[in-house]
């Protein structure tokens, strides 16, 4: 019996242990944020958080979660209210709609681990999570918009160091 906890919720699963995550989620769980899009870990559909970092769930065995945390959208905030999610609304970053939860995961991991990246740190955060639609200017600013939220929020003065030491 494998043992792990999905949105503060624990679990056990007693089947084929090379079962993707993906499937039990969405199959068992019916959690639908975590998309089927490759199967490859290529396009980012199916990213989840696990112990808060960023994984594709697709290729993700449940043998590998035994005794670990997994976190989908539906678990990133009940209401909507993380700051990702309300900076992808702010800026209409969706239109299909399909890429948008993990999209959102590797956001959400990314500003968790680098509350402040730059352009780069965040293209190539980013770069492994595909969007059909190439919303990928809306996808750039609401993270940049996230970032500077969160830091709001808790306080820090976001700085730009390409202007550090120029007069005002």
């Amino acid at each position: 019996m494998i043992t792990f906890t999905v949105n503060g919720k624990k679990h056990e699963f007693e089947g084929d242990p090379s079962t993707p995550v993906l499937w039990y989620l969405r199959d068992e769980l019916n959690l639908t944020g975590p998309k089927f899009g490759c199967g490859m870990a290529q396009c980012g559909a199916c990213t989840v958080h696990i112990d808060g970092m960023a994984q594709r769930s697709c290729v993700l065995p449940v043998s590998a979660v035994a005794n670990r945390k997994i976190t989908t959208i539906e678990g990133l905030s009940e209401d909507g209210s993380h700051p990702v999610q309300q900076a992808w609304v702010e800026h209409k970053v969706p239109q299909c709609g399909f890429c948008q939860c993990g999209q959102i995961m590797q956001a959400a991991s990314l500003l968790a681990t680098n509350p402040t990246p730059t352009d780069d740190e965040i293209v190539k955060n980013m770069s492994g999570n595909i969007c059909r639609c190439g919303t990928y200017p809306r996808i750039h600013k609401a993270i940049k918009s996230a970032s500077q939220s969160m830091a709001a929020s808790a306080g820090v003065n976001i700085f730009n160091p390409k202007t550090m030491g120029e007069e005002a």
